[in-house]
């Protein structure tokens, strides 16, 4: 489906909340509960790897649980300096959780089986119930709330490790090939261990799979749907127009090249330069505010060089349109045009990567643009890079930035006063 704004959505951003992203979840999902077979189910719905066997999901979920063992080295080295253990924990969990579920499905095994046979012993090895649809994480973890020793968890992300690095050695030589029993009997080990890793991290599994799910669609959603505009409740002089165009030129003044902007004939903003001493072509970067307002709705920057500030509400004027929320801006358009430059302006590729997307998101948390899902900041990276590409081929032109329906695109020309 095109991208849309849902005009049916009544989710309005409450500035006195704390902003938790806009993400449309599968119907299947209701609540804080998910079983293990509806995850199994979406979670397969969300597979975009490019190879159609087991070695990517095996080679993903290893590397996953290294990552459980990185958050915990980090924590030994940095101690107070790291805040964010459990949460990370939580991530990466719900992360190898991803990565297991899909070794399942792509083998043809089913989750809750696998769940099941992890606690059953020899003589009731066989009465499972295939697809259980009541059958939940939280139906296989013993968590008492205490404070959990940080040789327990250790001890059992280790013995995880070693779980799947046996599945990793006997994939490599071909065993499973000749013998899928035995690649059933290492998920079934591997899952007990990862459960027994949860526990003595005190992690609701459940938690961590819901996670990682809304983590997925909001990165690559069923549907584009645009969530409502922030301004959408404000005055017209405080919204943001149905759609504007801009002159974006660059000029020169001796030996120097600047550039300006102009919205309805009337320059906006100052003379732009690199601010570098090594050139970048940097000064067109305003049309990265542009994109983030098409996309996100969110521009504290453009606001303020259009005099939209939403001014009728005192505490969004002071908190999300004011000066730390411009620097907040300009920092996120600094941040994504140096990882441009690392990446060829982002040129031959479709996407960003997950990381840039979660440095972003970690920048803006507690300003209303944390409410946008992250295919949203991928949508104007990549959109915004697109038209700063064609701009510093051509020096100038015009640029259409179409808040209702969220493109922007350019176009060549010379400015009409000229």
């Amino acid at each position: 489906m095109d991208a849309q704004t849902s005009p049916s959505s009544k989710e309005i951003f409450d500035p006195s909340k704390t902003p938790e992203q806009f993400v449309i979840l599968p119907s299947e999902i209701r609540g804080d509960r998910i079983s293990i077979s509806t995850y199994q189910r979406i979670a397969h719905t969300t597979d975009k790897l490019p190879d159609a066997g087991l070695e990517l999901t095996i080679l993903g979920l290893f590397g996953e649980v290294g990552s459980l063992l990185s958050a915990f080295k980090k924590l030994q080295r940095d101690r107070a300096a790291f805040k964010r253990y459990s949460a990370t924990i939580l991530e990466e969990l719900g992360d190898t959780l991803w990565y297991f579920s899909t070794l399942a499905t792509r083998a043809q095994l089913d989750l809750p089986t696998i769940a099941q046979q992890a606690f059953r012993g020899l003589e009731d090895w066989e009465s499972v119930m295939p697809e259980d649809p009541n059958l939940g994480f939280a139906d296989l973890q013993s968590r008492d709330g205490k404070t959990v020793s940080e040789e327990s968890f250790s001890t059992q992300v280790l013995a995880l490790a070693g779980c799947v690095g046996d599945l990793l050695n006997d994939f490599k030589i071909g065993t499973f090939k000749r013998n899928r029993d035995q690649l059933s009997a290492h998920m079934v080990e591997i899952f007990r261990a990862l459960v027994a890793a949860a526990n003595s991290a005190d992690v609701d599994m459940g938690a961590a799979a819901l996670g990682n799910l809304k983590k997925t669609f909001s990165r690559w959603p069923a549907e584009t749907t645009y969530p409502s505009r922030f301004d959408a409740e404000m005055p017209k002089n405080e919204r943001f127009p149905p759609r504007l165009e801009f002159y974006i030129a660059e000029e020169t003044a001796g030996e120097k090249q600047y550039v300006i902007q102009k919205c309805n004939k009337i320059i906006i903003g100052d003379r732009l330069t690199d601010n570098k001493m090594e050139r970048d072509d940097y000064r067109f970067h305003d049309v990265f505010h542009l994109a983030f307002a098409v996309h996100l709705g969110w521009s504290p920057v453009l606001r303020a060089l259009l005099h939209l500030k939403r001014k009728c509400v005192p505490e969004i004027d002071e908190n999300q349109d004011g000066a730390r929320a411009i620097l907040i801006e300009e920092g996120v358009a600094t941040f994504i045009f140096g990882r441009g430059l690392e990446c060829e302006l982002f040129e031959t590729v479709d996407h960003v990567d997950y990381d840039l997307l979660k440095s972003i998101q970690d920048f803006v948390r507690g300003y209303e643009v944390a409410w946008c899902a992250l295919w949203q900041w991928e949508k104007a990276i990549m959109d915004g890079f697109s038209i700063f590409r064609q701009l510093v081929n051509k020096r100038k032109g015009y640029v259409m930035a179409d808040f209702e329906n969220h493109t922007i695109s350019f176009r060549e020309g010379n400015d009409d006063d000229e």
